[in-house]
This record gives structure tokens, sequence and C-alpha cells, in this order.
């Protein structure tokens, strides 16, 4: 999934908030919600801190893997569907690779999913972003807000969440996308999360998703396993 200036368009978005209930393939970047200063700001206080990266595996692993992903990117969802389990079962479960995942917000749904994944924290952070991508064309086919929504809600109750966070977390999600002040003055988690999103995407040069970043080198798109171990095993001096 690619978005031309992934990180433009602020003002645009800031004023058609409200606007963001259309179908799923319209350009509406959440990235807009926070100005590059926010963000910045942001980043420089606690905020980062309250979006801590979501991580697999030993911490002194000679190769890390950072993947930058959407929980609407079908392109995502193909590489958890077809590399991800094997490349933990062969690189992360042995100690070989320290794996890291960092949201996209290409849109609200992505925003609302991964709010929903980070409710279970990091004990189930990875069960549940496994079950949103695995149903990714079902929660998001209907193209309609509400049911989008709505089928999100679920995906956290039968993850174990109770009734109250879920609603919790709907609510905040609400304000975030209705009120971009209100979303950003505030301590709403979807503004910290979008901030710390902005920090990370700006640094490492983010255009597309996926993207990985292997021992601080770039690729981008989709890969084969065979192409995905190929890159690390370079990393590992294989």
């Amino acid at each position: 999934m690619k978005r031309n200036s992934l990180l433009a368009g602020v003002a645009a978005l800031a004023v058609l908030g409200g606007f963001w209930a259309m179908t799923r393939g319209t350009e509406d970047p959440v990235t807009a919600l926070a100005t590059p200063a926010l963000a910045q700001e942001a980043a420089a206080t606690s905020e980062a801190s309250r979006v801590p990266d979501m991580v697999l595996g030993k911490q002194d692993a000679p190769v890390t893997v950072v993947e930058y992903a959407s929980f609407t990117c079908p392109h995502c969802a193909n590489f958890h569907a077809t590399v991800f389990d094997k490349m933990k079962a062969d690189y992360v479960d042995t100690g070989k690779v320290r794996f890291v995942y960092r949201e996209v917000y290409f849109d609200r749904y992505g925003l609302l999913a991964a709010m929903i994944a980070r409710q279970g924290g990091p004990e189930k952070y990875f069960a549940i972003s496994a079950v949103l991508y695995d149903t990714q064309k079902d929660w998001l086919a209907s193209g309609e807000d509400a049911v989008i929504i709505e089928n999100l809600k679920k995906i956290g109750l039968k993850a174990g969440l109770d009734q109250a966070r879920v609603d919790a977390t709907v609510k905040d999600f609400e304000t975030c996308t209705a009120d971009l002040n209100a979303c950003m003055a505030t301590d709403n988690i979807a503004g910290a999360m979008v901030a710390t999103y902005q920090t990370n995407a700006q640094k490492d040069g983010v255009q597309s998703t996926p993207t990985f970043i292997i021992n601080g080198d770039k690729q981008s798109g989709a890969m084969s396993y065979d192409e995905f171990a190929k890159l690390i095993d370079a990393k590992l001096g294989g």
C-alpha cells in the first residue's frame, strides 16, 4: 500500500475530520491528524513513551527487523499470512532476530484497529494483530463506518477485553478523529499514537507499507519468505 505525501495534507484533513466516514479505498491519511510541529512536541515529551514498540525476540539478537505496517493494508496481511509465522519460528524463536512492529495509520480504521490491539497489552497484542490480519477482508468488507467500528469492537471483545475498555477506546478514537485540537491538546492516546507514528515514519523515511528496516537497511514492498530470509541471512553473515 502506498500513499503519495504520506505525511502531507495536514490542514485539509483537519477540516475534513468528520468526512472520514467514507468508503474504504478513499484517500484519507490519518497522518493529517497532527502537524509536524505538534508531532515533534509530543515526541519530545512523554507521548512516545505511552506508545511503546511491540517487540518479539531477544533483546540482544544479532539482527533487528522493524516492520512498518497498517492493519488495513492488503500487502501487510499477505506478509503476515505467508511469511511472518515461518520467519518467527526460524529466526525470532531461535534467538537470531528481534522483531519490532510499528503501526502505520493511513486511515481511521487502521488507527482504531491498532488502538484495540494495544488494549490487549504486550501479552495479547500479537494475537489480536493476527486476528486483525486474518480477518481483514471480513471486518472491512462493508465499507460502512458504523459496521467496521462494530466489527473491530467485536474483535476486541472476543480477545477478552471487557466492554467498558472497548467502549472507552472507541470514544477516544471518535474524539480524536472528530476534533484535531481535542485529540492533540489532551492526553487522548490516539493523539499520542499518531504523533509517535509520525516521528518514527519521518525518521525512517517510510513511504509505503509494508516497509522493513533490517539492521538499518530499508526494504519496501511484498516479499516471499525466501526473499525475506535471504535478507536476514545476509545480516547474519550466512
